[in-house]
Parts: C-alpha cells; sequence; structure tokens
C-alpha cells in the first residue's frame, strides 16, 4: 500500500490522482490532500478518502511543511499550477518524498537546484506531463546512451487552423476551447499561445539532460502519440495511449512497476493521425521559448513569469491575445545571464521578470 499526499487535489491533474486512489484502493492510500479551494471541498475529499491531513492555500508556507511532516507520503502528487508549485516541490524534496511532478515550474525555473536535492536527499522525481512521462519511459526502454532526438507532441491548440488575420481577433472565449484537453484556463491559454509547448520544450531538455538542438516539436491534433524518440540509427520510437491524464499519473504512482490501471486500452483499428510542423512565426512564444532553453541560465524563469502575467491579463480580458507574446519577447529582451545560485536567486528574477512583464503592459 503506498501512501499518497495530493498536491493541487481540486485541479485536474489532482482529480486525476484522486480518482486513481478512488479506483485502486488496494494499491494507494491518500495521506493527505491540499487544495487552492473552499474548506468544504477539502472537507468533503477528506471525509470520501477517510484522509486525516488537508491543507489549503491560505495556511501558506509553514502549512505545506506540516501537511508533509504530518502525512509522511510515500509520494507526492504536484499538481498546482504556475510559479507557486516550486516552493511544494522543494518542501517535498527535502523529505526525501518522491515526487510526481506535473508542476512545470519546477523545472522551468530551478532545475538545476531541484535536482541536487533530489540527488542528496535521495529522491525520485518522475514527470507526469503526458509529454514528459511518454520519453521518461521511451528512454528507460532504449537506454540514454541511444537517444539521438526527442519529439514532443502539441495538439496545436484551439487556433491551430486560425489564419494570421483570425489570429489577431481571437477571443477569450475562443482560447478556452481547447479540442482534445479540459483544464483549467491558464494553461488552455497557454495552450492556446503555444506557451505551453514551449515551457515543455525547456523542461525536457533539463529533465533529459539535452541540448536545445535534440528536441523537436511536432503537431499532432488526434493527441493519441504523446511523444517521440529517436534512437541513434534514425527510428522513432513513440508512446501511445488514450488522452487521459490518468496514465501518466498512474505510470508515476506506481514506477517503477508496470501496473494495471483499469482505463481504455487503446486501439489502433478506425484511427486516424495526422502531424504538420509548428508555426512558430504565427505563435511566436514556442521560438522565445526555445530561445530561453538554449541561454538557460535565468532566461527559463523571465520566460515562464512574464508569460504568467501577460497570460492572466489576457484571461481577465485586460488585452489582446497578440500582447501575450509581445510582452514576453519585451522582457526577454534584457540580459537574463545570471545563473541562480540559489532558490532565493531564482525568486528574485521571477519577481523582477514578473515586475517588467506588468510595466510593458
Amino acid at each position: 500500500m503506498k501512501k499518497i499526499l495530493v498536491l493541487g487535489a481540486t485541479g485536474s491533474i489532482g482529480s486525476s490522482a484522486l480518482d486513481l486512489a478512488r479506483r485502486h484502493k488496494d494499491l494507494f492510500t491518500v495521506a493527505g490532500i491540499q487544495a487552492n479551494s473552499s474548506e468544504q471541498s477539502l472537507k468533503n475529499l477528506a471525509q470520501e478518502f477517510s484522509c486525516p491531513f488537508t491543507l489549503t492555500s491560505k495556511e501558506g508556507l509553514e502549512g505545506m511543511e506540516r501537511l508533509l511532516d504530518k502525512a509522511k507520503p510515500d509520494i507526492a502528487v504536484n499538481g498546482i499550477a504556475g510559479a507557486a508549485g516550486l516552493f511544494p516541490s522543494k518542501a517535498v524534496l527535502e523529505r526525501g518524498i518522491d515526487l510526481a511532478l506535473a508542476n512545470k515550474e519546477t523545472v522551468v525555473m530551478a532545475w538545476p537546484l531541484v535536482k541536487a536535492l533530489a540527488d542528496k536527499k535521495g529522491a525520485a522525481i518522475i514527470p507526469v506531463d503526458s509529454e514528459h512521462s511518454a520519453i521518461f519511459n521511451l528512454i528507460h526502454f532504449c537506454g540514454n546512451k541511444n537517444i539521438e532526438e526527442i519529439v514532443i507532441t502539441a495538439s496545436g491548440g484551439p487556433f491551430r487552423n486560425f489564419s494570421k488575420e483570425e489570429l489577431k481577433k481571437a477571443t477569450l472565449s475562443d482560447a478556452l476551447k481547447h479540442p482534445t484537453w479540459k483544464m483549467g484556463k491558464k494553461i488552455t491559454v497557454d495552450s492556446a499561445t503555444l506557451a505551453n509547448k514551449g515551457l515543455e520544450v525547456i523542461e525536457a531538455t533539463r529533465l533529459f539532460d539535452l541540448d536545445q538542438s535534440k528536441v523537436a516539436v511536432v503537431v499532432h491534433p488526434e493527441s493519441l502519440i504523446h511523444s517521440l524518440v529517436r534512437t541513434s540509427d534514425g527510428i522513432l520510437y513513440a508512446q501511445i495511449s488514450e488522452p487521459d491524464m490518468r496514465h501518466p499519473i498512474m505510470g508515476a504512482l506506481c514506477w517503477p512497476e508496470y501496473v494495471s490501471s483499469g482505463l481504455e486500452k487503446f486501439s489502433l483499428a478506425g484511427k486516424k493521425m495526422t502531424f504538420f510542423e509548428p508555426r512558430r512565426d504565427d505563435f511566436p512564444l514556442l521560438a522565445l521559448a526555445e530561445s530561453a532553453a538554449k541561454k538557460n541560465a535565468s532566461y527559463t524563469i523571465a520566460f515562464n513569469a512574464a508569460d504568467e502575467i501577460a497570460a492572466n491579463a489576457f484571461i481577465k480580458e485586460k488585452i489582446s491575445f497578440a500582447k501575450i507574446s509581445e510582452t514576453v519577447q519585451k522582457v526577454l529582451e534584457k540580459d537574463w545571464a545570471q545563473e541562480p545560485r540559489d532558490f532565493d536567486d531564482v525568486f528574485k528574477a521571477d519577481m523582477e521578470a514578473r515586475k517588467m512583464a506588468e510595466a510593458a503592459l
């Protein structure tokens, strides 16, 4: 029986993790739950899962540490969205607890520090993003030394078929109509701009210790192939499943074993798969993220911070769709070559980039 802690319990990742615990009472017990939500929602979940320890975001960072110390989980699922998820990842790893990581910002903002902490404490970091989960498993099967390139798939978002002129008039309502995944507003907007794919490129270079030139992106609207690796002989290997986040979460919770999830098994019969090059000129945030991944240092922190400010302004309908990428580009024009020495440096760079983005807006 594995004791799991779910951070962001009422979001899409957290809800999927709890559904797996609901389905597999013989495998998992819920030791603790946290959410940026009402106390009543957490109380209902705690009652359902007989979970003694809960936490709302208003209880702060000390509350997060208390939750970890009381719950004593074997593994924590971090489904918190945005930069707010970095401190919980740090707190989990400081205690030597394995981390099933769906929070991109932990990797994008502070991977060298996070990886060093995990190594020091003997904790595993298992990616939960469907793309990085796929790559994680494919590299395990193929062997790291045999990998020539990784290929991250992108749905293309709701604006894949929008013309340049149509993009200028894109509304929030349009952006939230994702064709494949049901997610929160911020990540759905990031999928529309391809900023989310850009963050995943940064994440991939760091998680798998690859140069940015070794990470390719291909648009795959059906979202059935979650990513691919190319081995040294030029052959591509793909991971294929239905677009259901419970697959990668189950894989992370059970790693290194492969356990039946009881979910729908994928069948090739009758399926159609198409692939396209991403339109970087029309969706400049992907290219900006690739550039940040190549430069590294604090550029990745600045990219993420500026995107969070701009995307949230768009969500509040204060700016146009095009203004998101313009804002991020403006912030990245500054010199961000300083490598963070510690987590304080990370948060300082994050705050500076946010202030610059707000000024640009």
